[in-house]
């Protein structure tokens, strides 16, 4: 377990599919072949050491006639799966009734494809193993549903030149890449903005951030580094963020620039 919230709710989770199979009066082994999975799996999910998947958990309400009780874990199942720093980003996002980052290394994780988050986690050193590689991609799709949540944040994005020009993953991801941009710049709620490799005065040079301005009118920012994560609530050092983002954000090229530069890049790969 990555953190003891997450523990918590595999304990639990385990706990009532033991209670449920015990008054049912089956085994380990039984209630595994009834579900299509082996003995030790369904001990490893009742002991907390297996996280279960959304399959697992409907055949086992079915089987065990549970009522949908089971079943109805599977959204805790699902944040659980997900590392601490992203389930507490993601509950500040959908929170957020104002979303600004600029990015000077990495594409955002909100605007990144499928493929191109892939492509990052795979290439991490030290290597991640195949299940932590899709645990993240699940976890950082997640996070995107943002887009389309009811009333939706406004958004801007500022994105490094070079940031674009990165072919992660190959010329057919980065080239998908650029064509998601084109799509989520093209949304009424949605700002995206070029720092050209050019600019001889640059706002940014110490590092990416994000401003998240909350419901309740509150402001926080949130920067990482080197897996590093760090949330900033102090209203003054809110406010040096605020005043350098927006630095950034009139330095940069406008939103319209910015889509004319994507899509002539896009042209070129």
């Amino acid at each position: 377990m990555e953190d003891e919230e997450s523990g918590a709710v595999l304990r639990t989770v385990g706990r009532q599919i033991k209670l449920w199979r015990e008054a049912a009066g089956l085994k380990q082994a039984e209630l595994g072949a009834a579900i299509g999975y082996g003995e030790e799996q369904v001990s490893a999910v009742e002991r907390a050491r297996r996280i279960p998947s959304p399959e697992f958990l409907e055949n086992a309400d079915r089987v065990l006639g549970a009522g949908g009780k089971i079943a109805a874990m599977k959204k805790d199942v699902a944040e659980a799966r997900y590392p601490k720093t992203v389930r507490d980003l993601a509950k500040l996002e959908s929170e957020a009734v104002e979303l600004g980052a600029y990015g000077n290394h990495n594409m955002d994780g909100l605007l990144q494809t499928e493929e191109h988050t892939r492509a990052l986690f795979t290439m991490r050193r030290p290597l991640l193993s195949d299940d932590v590689i899709e645990q993240r991609v699940a976890a950082r799709m997640a996070r995107q549903e943002i887009f389309t949540s009811q009333p939706a944040p406004i958004f801007s994005f500022v994105q490094e030149e070079v940031t674009l020009r990165r072919p992660i993953g190959g010329k057919m991801v980065q080239r998908r890449q650029l064509e998601h941009l084109l799509e989520l710049g093209r949304l009424r709620n949605v700002e995206i903005q070029v720092m050209p490799t050019e600019r001889d005065d640059h706002a940014g040079m110490g590092g990416q951030l994000q401003l998240l301005k909350l419901k309740g009118g509150t402001t926080v920012g949130h920067v990482e580094v080197q897996r590093f994560t760090r949330l900033i609530s102090d209203p003054r050092e809110v406010q040096t963020l605020e005043i350098q983002y927006g630095i950034i954000r009139a330095q940069a090229l406008t939103p319209r620039e910015s889509l004319a530069f994507i899509e002539k890049l896009r042209g070129e790969t």
